[in-house]
């Protein structure tokens, strides 16, 4: 028998967002506002929390975390999307591949779990105040905490690996502007009938177990709302409750718009905007979402911003 020559992959080129030139530049311009943004966000958020005593409370020990996981999953995509518009060929090679998907799939999955985590803590503190520092307390808040990422990390490590095993024997231009599963299974030379039904069943399993935790949460939380007589108290409870709301509204909408799609309807070009709103809008969102309508937030920012002032004032008479 002769011998067959199968050259093997070692790297891939990114399609990227656009292949118009006349798009590039202003592209590259846009994703760079909205990862700064994200980045300053995000940090200043985790910051603040960190600063403020007043701010030590296990709602914003969740949302810290969200900020942080919001950070990773943005930087494992953003800066490499970016290199797309200012280069001809976007290589990345095939390890650097497996590990961005792998970041991407351990975060994204993180901040679907640490959504419902703070579901929870909401749900406990509208229907149980008096017993919520018992309820919330400080070891609990580390295992739900500590759960979303150990149980992500084996998951995308699960993914990647099986993911990365399979055979690339051929093209290797992904249609996408990061490593993500189905463009990748769109490469093999393998068999991908397995893999497409384990990223069916986790990723409805995930979807379905946290957003069943968020749904369950939410459903007592209106309860305990409508039985609240007084109209001032009811405002205070959906306020407490309306950052959170709005930020799973538009993470849970993407993701079943991106996963659980008809199979007819599916295709590449439409994943690309939907990955582009939860991998850059969504992370550049959250800050916002959970900042501008929250007071003791704008309160901790604005003593952290006259402290600043106060500071610069003494270096300078010092001078």
């Amino acid at each position: 028998m002769a011998e067959v020559n199968i050259t093997y992959v070692t790297e891939f080129i990114l399609k990227g967002i656009t292949d118009r030139p006349e798009l590039q530049a202003p592209c590259f311009v846009v994703f760079l506002v909205l990862y700064v943004v994200t980045v300053l966000g995000n940090l200043g958020l985790i910051t603040l929390i960190r600063i403020d005593a007043r701010l030590h409370t296990p709602t914003y020990y969740f949302l810290s975390h969200l900020a942080f996981v919001d950070l990773c999953y943005s930087s494992a995509i953003t800066p490499k999307m970016m290199v797309n518009f200012v280069v001809e060929h976007d290589t990345i090679p095939f390890h650097a591949c497996a590990t961005q998907l792998g970041c991407f799939l351990t975060f994204m999955t993180t901040e679907c779990f640490l959504l419902a985590s703070m579901a929870y803590d909401r749900y406990v503190a509208i229907c149980s105040p008096l017993h919520y520092s018992t309820l919330m307390s400080k070891r609990v808040c580390i295992q739900l905490v500590a759960v979303p990422y150990i149980y992500s990390f084996l998951v995308a490590l699960f993914h990647t690996i099986i993911t990365f095993r399979l055979a690339y024997c051929g093209p290797n231009v992904i249609n996408h502007f990061y490593c993500d599963d189905l463009p990748l299974l769109a490469l093999s030379c393998s068999d991908t009938h397995m893999k497409e039904i384990l990223i069916f069943a986790f990723a409805g399993f995930d979807m379905i177990c946290s957003s069943s935790i968020v749904l369950t949460s939410y459903i007592f939380i209106i309860a305990a709302i409508l039985r609240i007589h007084s109209t001032q108290g009811r405002c205070k409870a959906i306020l407490t409750c309306g950052s959170h709301m709005v930020a799973v509204t538009i993470f849970y909408g993407t993701l079943i718009f991106m996963y659980l799609q008809p199979k007819s309807n599916h295709s590449l070009d439409t994943d690309k905007m939907a990955s582009v709103f939860y991998t850059v809008v969504i992370p550049m969102l959250n800050p916002l979402i959970y900042s501008l309508r929250n007071k003791e937030v704008k309160d901790a920012f604005k003593k952290a911003m006259d402290k600043g002032c106060e500071t610069s004032k003494i270096l300078k008479l010092r001078k």
